[in-house]
């Protein structure tokens, strides 16, 4: 069973790495539009794996959820879904500027 602590600690956590992200993917932008598409595309890169990261403990909840373990959903939680979710969406948007700017 995951304590309240623990819980806590993982939504900020996929927060906290989404937000990175979020930085690193808008950043990638000013980037290719000053023609540092190789700058550009490792921003994006690291993005994606901070994305990864916040994913996998993401899934950790969700499997915890799966098993009864976490059972009342919290504002935090519901803010870190929206932060992860939004920053996926970004990307791809990001994903489709870079190819314009190429």
């Amino acid at each position: 069973m995951i304590t309240a602590e623990e819980l806590e600690l993982t939504m900020i956590e996929i927060v906290a790495l989404s937000g990175d992200a979020r930085t690193k993917l808008l950043t990638a932008v000013k980037e290719a539009k000053a023609h540092n598409f190789d700058r550009a595309k490792a921003l994006v890169d690291e993005a994606q794996e901070l994305l990864n990261d916040a994913h996998k403990s993401q899934t950790d909840l969700l499997t915890l959820e799966a098993r009864g373990e976490v059972t009342t959903p919290t504002v935090l939680l519901v803010h870190a879904q929206d932060h992860l979710m939004t920053t996926m969406l970004l990307r791809d948007v990001i994903d489709a500027l870079l190819d314009i700017y190429r």
